[in-house]
């Protein structure tokens, strides 16, 4: 079928990621998926949450969309007075995702925050959050390596995230919006970098899936996240 960008099934959009793009946060970068834009910045501080065992670490994410980043002006959530459902979901993600290869004793007495802002939102934002949490997450590691605080990288390997979806019964890699919004089957796929799945959330929109497609969605995520996990060693210069 012809794709509204003009990109194969199994293609994923432009995707670009710009390290250091905040100037005070200890790891941060712009991740460009297409039209989806979102800055991810990684904050440490020495004071990890009551439940974590002493010793250890933790990582937590938040996530948030810019009242323009869609079509339509959305509130903030604080107008609202309370965190909207879809971000207190997707930042749970977020922060599962990145602590899925971090191992907390190394991380030691230190907790990481993510925040994920999405600036312009096209499809695809919660995926596009863990690629670009990651890296980071990475890159404030590699601030505290810098400091004395971590003698290593604390993780078990890469992690990226990609959409997959079957439109007018043709199964298609990283949906756009418009894409999205007519997806009979929609799924998000959470891999690290030796192809095992961390996350999958998959749901029939306007029919049920089979097993068969759910694998064929599957295999065209992995193929979408080896890629992405690419451009991220590219960007940090690190192989773990």
């Amino acid at each position: 079928m012809a794709r509204i960008d003009g990109r194969n099934v199994d293609q994923l959009r432009p995707v670009e990621i710009i390290p250091n793009i905040n100037k005070f946060a200890e790891g941060s970068c712009l991740i460009r998926c297409g039209n989806t834009h979102v800055l991810c910045t990684a904050s440490v501080e020495d004071k990890p949450p009551r439940h974590v065992p002493e010793g250890e670490g933790w990582v937590t994410a938040e996530y948030s969309m810019l009242p323009r980043a869609n079509r339509e002006r959305s509130k903030r959530d604080i107008a609202k007075l309370k965190l909207n459902g879809r971000s207190a979901e997707i930042q749970r993600l977020i922060g599962r995702a990145l602590r899925s290869v971090v191992d907390m004793k190394k991380l030691g007495p230190w907790n990481i925050t993510i925040d994920c802002d999405v600036l312009q939102g096209d499809g695809g934002t919660r995926t596009a959050s863990v690629t670009g949490g990651f890296v980071a997450m990475m890159l404030a590691f590699r601030k505290m390596m810098e400091n004395g605080q971590l003698a290593e990288y604390p993780v078990s390997g890469y992690v990226a995230a990609v959409s997959a979806g079957i439109v007018d019964d043709v199964a298609l890699l990283d949906l756009c919006y418009e894409e999205d919004s007519a997806a009979m089957v929609d799924l998000n796929c959470v891999m690290d970098d030796q192809g095992r799945l961390i996350e999958l959330q998959g749901t029939g929109e306007e029919r049920p899936f089979t097993l068969e497609e759910q694998q064929q969605l599957v295999r065209l995520c992995h193929k979408g996240v080896v890629e992405l996990q690419k451009i991220q060693k590219d960007v940090l210069g690190v192989e773990l």
